[in-house]
C-alpha cells in the first residue's frame, strides 16, 4: 500500500506544477529522480534487469539516465528528429505551402473544418494498420497530416488530438499486444482479433470520431480561438503542382517497404530516402548544388529544434514512468486488482479501471497490459467465466489510458512538435477516449459472452 500511496502522491505532484505551467520536462525528470531516489533507499534495484549495475545506487540512478539517452536519443528520438527536420524542409522547398493550395480549393466546398478533422482521424486510424508505434504513428501524423489540418481551419490542439489519438484503440489484427492477449484469452489468433476485437475496434473508432467532433468544436468555441484559414491568394510559393506528393512520401514509403511490396526498411531509412529524393528534385530543378545544400541545413536544424524540445522531453518522461515501476506502483496495482470481487462484471471493471491508472500514470501502454494480462488465465479459471471477457477491454484500456497521459510518448511528443502543452493534448483527448473506453465496455458486455 506504501508503494502505490508514493507513487499516486509524486504522480499528483508532476500533474500540479506542470498543469501551473513549470516545464514539463523539468517536472517529469525532477519526479522521476525523486522516485528512483526512493527506490533505492527502500533497498530496490532502479535499473532494469538487462543493464549491468554500476556498484552504488546513486550511480545506478544516473546511469539510467545516460540508458534513456542513448536508447530515445538514438532510436525513437532519432526518428522524431528526422520527421521534424523533414517537416522543416518540405516547408523550406514550398511543397507544404503547395499541399495547401491544391487540397483548400476542393476543401472550401466542405463549410465546417470539424467534418474534415474527423475525415482525418479516420485515414489516422487506419495508418495504424502500418505503423505499429503509438509515438511513431504520431510524429509521422504531425509531419504530414498535422500542417494541413492547420491551415484549412482547425485549431492546433484538435489536429494535435487527431495526431495523438488513432493508437487509442488497438485495429492492427497482428499487434504484439493482440497476440498476447489472444493467448491470455485462449483463443485461436485469428478469431480473437478478427471475429471479436476488430468489431470492438471498429465501433469504438466510429464514436470516438464522432465525439472529436462535438469536443473540439466544444472546445474552440469556450476558448473564442480565431482559427485562420489560409486564403490559396495568400499562398505564394514558386514550386510545381508535383511538390505536393512530397510531404506524403513518407507515409507511402512506410506502405511500400513493409516486407511485402519491397524489402522491409525502418521509418528512419524511408525519412533519409524521401529527403534524398527532395534533394535530388530540388537540385533538377536548380541545377545549383549551393542552395540545396543551403536548403538541407534547416532541416539540420529542424532535428536539432526536435532534439530540445520533443525527445528530452520523452527521456524526461521516460525516467518518471521508470521511478513508478521500480518503487513498486505496478505490482501493488496488481495485488489491488487480485483483491477485488467475484462476479465477472465486477472483475472485469476492476481490471479496466486499474489498468487505465496504471497507463495514465506510467504513460505506457504495454508495461500495465503486459503486468496485468499474466492474471487473466488464472482469474478466469477460478470464477469460470470467459478469459477473453476479461482480456478485450484490458487490452484496449491500456491504450486508451495511455493517450489520457501526460508523460505518455506520443502526447509529449505530438505536444512538443505542435509547440503546445500535453495538458491541454490530454484535454483535447479526453472525452472520446471516455467514450471510446465505455463503447469498449458495453460492445463486450454485447458481444463477449461472460462464461466460456
Amino acid at each position: 500500500m506504501i508503494e502505490l500511496l508514493i507513487g499516486v502522491g509524486v504522480a499528483g505532484g508532476v500533474v500540479r506544477y506542470i498543469i501551473k505551467g513549470y516545464s514539463a520536462t523539468g517536472v517529469l525528470m525532477v519526479g522521476g529522480l525523486l522516485l528512483l531516489a526512493i527506490s533505492a533507499l527502500m533497498g530496490k534495484s532502479v535499473l532494469p534487469a538487462s543493464a549491468s549495475p554500476t556498484g552504488w545506487r546513486a550511480t545506478d540512478i544516473i546511469e539510467y539516465v545516460k540508458i534513456l539517452l542513448m536508447s530515445r536519443g538514438g532510436d525513437l528520438g532519432m526518428m522524431i528528429m528526422m520527421l521534424c527536420g523533414f517537416a522543416a524542409y518540405m516547408t523550406h522547398i514550398g511543397a507544404n505551402d503547395m499541399v495547401v493550395k491544391l487540397a483548400s480549393r476542393p476543401l472550401q466546398m466542405i463549410n465546417s473544418p470539424y467534418v474534415l478533422m474527423v475525415a482525418a482521424y479516420i485515414v489516422a486510424c487506419l495508418m495504424s494498420l502500418a505503423v505499429s508505434s503509438a509515438t511513431g504513428l504520431g510524429v509521422l501524423l504531425m509531419a504530414t497530416l498535422f500542417p494541413l489540418m492547420v491551415n484549412v481551419g482547425i485549431s492546433r490542439g484538435a489536429a494535435a488530438a487527431i495526431c495523438a489519438s488513432p493508437a487509442a484503440i488497438i485495429l492492427a489484427p497482428t499487434s504484439g499486444d493482440v497476440v498476447l492477449a489472444a493467448k491470455a484469452a485462449e483463443m485461436p489468433l485469428v478469431d480473437f482479433a478478427f471475429k471479436t476485437t476488430l468489431p470492438i475496434s471498429v465501433a469504438a473508432i466510429a464514436c470516438m470520431a464522432v465525439a472529436h467532433f462535438f469536443w473540439q468544436r466544444y472546445l474552440d468555441r469556450k476558448s473564442n480561438e480565431q482559427h485562420h484559414v489560409m486564403d490559396v491568394s495568400e499562398i505564394v510559393t514558386k514550386a510545381p503542382g508535383f511538390y505536393a506528393v512530397l510531404p506524403f512520401t513518407p507515409i507511402l514509403g512506410v506502405l511500400i517497404f513493409d516486407g511485402k511490396w519491397g524489402p522491409e526498411l525502418h521509418i528512419i531509412t524511408v525519412l533519409v530516402l524521401c529527403m534524398l529524393l527532395a534533394a535530388l528534385i530540388e537540385f533538377i530543378r536548380s541545377f545549383d548544388a549551393k542552395a540545396v545544400f543551403s536548403g538541407l541545413e534547416v532541416a539540420y536544424r529542424g532535428m536539432a529544434d526536435a532534439f530540445a524540445g520533443v525527445v528530452m522531453l520523452l527521456v524526461a518522461a521516460g525516467v518518471f514512468a521508470q521511478g513508478l515501476s521500480t518503487v513498486g506502483f505496478i505490482s501493488g496495482l496488481i495485488d489491488t486488482a487480485q483483491s477485488f470481487g467475484t462476479g465477472g462484471i465486477i472483475m472485469m471493471l476492476v481490471l479496466v479501471t486499474i489498468t487505465m491508472l496504471a497507463a495514465m500514470a506510467t504513460g505506457s501502454g504495454n508495461a500495465p497490459f503486459y503486468a496485468f494480462v499474466e492474471l487473466i488465465p488464472k482469474l478466469a479459471a477460478q470464477m469460470g467465466v470467459n478469459p477473453a471477457y476479461l482480456v478485450i477491454p484490458m487490452l484496449q484500456a491500456s491504450n486508451l489510458g495511455r493517450t489520457l497521459s501526460p508523460v505518455s510518448g506520443v502526447v509529449v511528443a505530438v505536444a512538443g512538435m505542435a509547440k503546445i502543452s500535453p495538458m491541454e493534448v490530454v484535454k483535447r483527448t479526453s472525452v472520446p477516449v471516455i467514450v471510446g473506453l465505455i463503447v469498449v465496455i458495453v460492445a463486450t458486455e454485447i458481444l463477449v459472452p461472460v462464461q466460456r
